[in-house]
């Protein structure tokens, strides 16, 4: 897994910016009801769809949580007074205390079945009766756009994905939540070029080829083969689900 302490510096930059930011908040934000009450934003990262959230509906009173000091650094910087360290499998909040949760781009980091449980028990616990959890599923398969880099990486190692949509649905009804929506978005700016991706695979992205090692050469090789080098190829299409924890029943 990249180190998140070294990758503060760079995140915003290397994944789409503001642009990015803009669409996932507004997709996000589709799939909350309008109204007051209060988003927990669980690893909110360096803040900068946090802010967005917040931005965007004025009477929903937004925190974002993260473990990364560094990250917390800047995320605090564009939300301040409203960030907190804390490890999404032990969230330091009591039981139904936010209206809405979300996890944006962090169930795919969770390569333990037990860290993927636990993460999305406690977004069950600490979210309301009746609130919406939202959350990024399938990311991996977001970047495959159909490329000729998708057709140089068709055959390289791969990790199971913690976030397919079908894991995540059946891991969210273990915990009492039910689907209650769905959305998508496109990244602009995060088309992959030759280039880009050979960089992306010396610095450890692609987590089954480790920087340094002969396989990972091949494959940048074959990238580097490859004609317009520096042509961004399509811009990946990111999905998005939502879960409902059920009201208890009137009496």
């Amino acid at each position: 897994m990249l180190d998140y302490d070294k990758e503060a510096e760079c995140y915003d930059a290397s994944r789409g910016g503001e642009a990015r930011a803009e669409t996932a908040a507004h997709t996000v934000l589709g799939l909350i009801p309008p109204g007051p009450g209060r988003l927990l934003d669980v690893a909110c990262g360096t803040g900068i769809v946090t802010r967005r959230l917040a931005a965007a509906r004025p009477g929903l009173r937004v925190t974002g949580a993260d473990l990364t000091p560094a990250m917390l650094h800047r995320a605090a910087a564009r939300l301040p007074g409203a960030v907190v360290r804390a490890d999404s499998r032990r969230l330091p909040f009591p039981d139904g205390a936010f209206d809405a949760v979300t996890t944006i781009w962090l169930l795919h980091l969770l390569d333990d079945p037990e860290d993927l449980r636990a993460v999305v028990a406690e977004c069950a616990r600490v979210l309301r009766p009746g609130g919406i959890y939202v959350t990024t599923v399938d990311k991996a398969a977001a970047h495959n756009v159909g490329s000729d880099i998708d057709a140089v990486l068709a055959d390289r190692p791969r990790r199971a994905a913690p976030d397919a949509t079908a894991t995540v649905v059946a891991e969210a009804a273990r915990h009492g939540l039910r689907p209650a929506g769905q959305g998508s978005f496109r990244s602009p700016g995060q088309g992959r070029s030759p280039r880009r991706t050979i960089a992306d695979l010396r610095r450890g992205w692609f987590t089954q080829l480790p920087p340094g090692e002969p396989r990972t050469e091949e494959f940048a090789a074959r990238l580097a083969a490859l004609p317009d080098q520096e042509r961004p190829r399509a811009d990946p299409v990111f999905r998005v689900r939502a879960f409902r924890k059920p009201a208890p029943a009137s009496p």
